[in-house]
């Protein structure tokens, strides 16, 4: 599945129908991460094989919903689990909700993910704010913007040297302060792998000298569909394990290490995106939902 524009029309007239919240903020959940959405007030629940054109998520800790509701005073839409290049789905298939946002009046972006430290200094449970992404699906031509051009969502070559919103990371920061958990933020660089392998050490260690911070599977097609679209995109990856790079050691990356990661500091990087929503005062409301002519 292409994400044509017509495609991305019926989904989100599919969704307008049916739905009196009009969103301005979109959240999308990483593994573990979707108790965000249970969050949401007066909230309206879609699962994904119900709604026409989208995708379904078949990764553990990815509920496959969308809600729609009020957080912290702002209509938003939320995605509990996304979707993946190593499903097997299409890179663009993977970020086809992003237009739909767009469609559905979305302005800006939460993006999510559980990523492997590959900074030294990092601790497990430590929340990142990506200040720049390395796209390394993207070097083997594989990036969502490819194919033909449409005018109405964004330029043919959108700049990505301010893909994350310096903004948006600064007042996140406010928030972590404000809550007095500072200490667990970090600031650096995501990079994007296919999976569903984890990373080899002689890939670990590529990627720390190419100043790589953290690494995943996710996360990147979704923020390129963003920003061709122009919504503003706050990034966060809770590291949830430490890349493996001594050929001696006898751990193993494993999803169920990433899980039980997640839930642990599942509850503070909650906090810490309501804090942040609620310093926000996002002021990009717009009067009407509607699909772009």
């Amino acid at each position: 599945m292409h994400s044509g524009s017509w495609e991305c029309t019926e989904t989100a007239e599919w969704l307008l129908n049916r739905t009196k919240i009009c969103p301005v903020l979109a959240i999308i959940c990483g593994s573990g991460l979707g108790g965000l959405a249970d969050k949401l007030e007066e909230s309206v629940t879609f699962n994904y094989e119900d709604i026409p054109r989208f995708p379904t998520s078949t990764v553990p800790g990815h509920a496959g919903k969308l809600i729609f509701g009020r957080l912290m005073g702002h209509d938003c839409v939320c995605m509990q689990g996304r979707f993946h290049f190593y499903e097997g789905y299409s890179i663009h298939t993977v970020s086809y909700p992003v237009r739909v946002f767009s469609l559905l009046g979305v302005k800006t972006l939460i993006v999510t993910n559980a990523a492997g430290g590959l900074n030294a200094s990092y601790n497990v449970g430590d929340i990142m704010i990506i200040k720049d992404h390395i796209n390394m699906p993207g070097f083997s031509g594989q990036n969502p913007l490819c194919g033909p051009n449409d005018e109405r969502f964004g330029v043919r070559f959108p700049c990505m040297s301010d893909a994350y919103d310096s903004e948006l990371k600064s007042k996140l920061r406010g928030a972590a302060e404000a809550m007095g958990v500072a200490h667990f933020i970090r600031e650096g660089v995501y990079c994007m792998l296919a999976g569903p392998s984890y990373e080899t050490i002689a890939e670990c260690k590529l990627l720390q000298k190419l100043g790589a911070d953290a690494v995943g599977m996710s996360t990147v097609p979704e923020v390129l569909v963003a920003r061709h679209c122009g919504l503003r995109v706050l990034g966060l990856s809770l590291i949830t394990n430490k890349v493996i790079t001594d050929y001696d050691s006898e751990e193993k990356a494993n999803h169920e290490e990433v899980l039980r990661t997640t839930q642990r500091q599942t509850k503070l990087l909650q906090d810490l995106v309501l804090k942040f929503i609620y310093k926000a005062h996002f002021t990009d409301k717009i009067t009407k939902c509607c699909t772009r002519e």
